[in-house]
């Protein structure tokens, strides 16, 4: 396995973490009956449990481009070192983002979710160029 998709799979595997921890503070904010329930009105989250989902939304968007950007990368055959340090640059921007979301790291918050794109992009003009 290339180290690209060895961080998309370490990427894959945050999320789900992400998930979970989303999923266990909003049902200790609104409780289990309306958690399980049918969801026919919208259910607003706030203070962590909101900001968890939020960066757990912020992270499948990112995914998203960065799950291109490694198949790009190993399709075709351009893995190299750079390009595995620009993995795992997102990944590590991933990891740190969820508590920089959080705790309200301003402006550091954004500043890491540009490492992310940065990382990503940099993969993708790697591969193209």
């Amino acid at each position: 396995m290339t180290p690209e998709l060895t961080a998309l799979t370490l990427a894959g595997l945050l999320q789900i973490g992400q998930f979970c921890a989303y999923s266990l503070t909003s049902i200790q904010q609104v409780g289990v009956k309306k958690a399980a329930g049918p969801r026919d009105q919208h259910i607003q989250l706030t203070g962590t449990a909101g900001r968890l989902q939020r960066a757990m939304n912020n992270h499948f968007e990112g995914l998203i481009l960065f799950t291109i950007a490694v198949l790009v990368v190993t399709l075709s055959n351009q893995s190299t070192p750079f390009t595995a340090t620009c993995a795992y640059a997102y990944l590590i921007a991933r990891i740190v983002y969820i508590p920089a979301y959080v705790f309200g790291w301003a402006p550091w918050r954004s500043a890491i979710w540009a490492v992310g794109l940065l990382a990503t992009l940099l993969m993708l003009l790697a591969a193209i160029l």
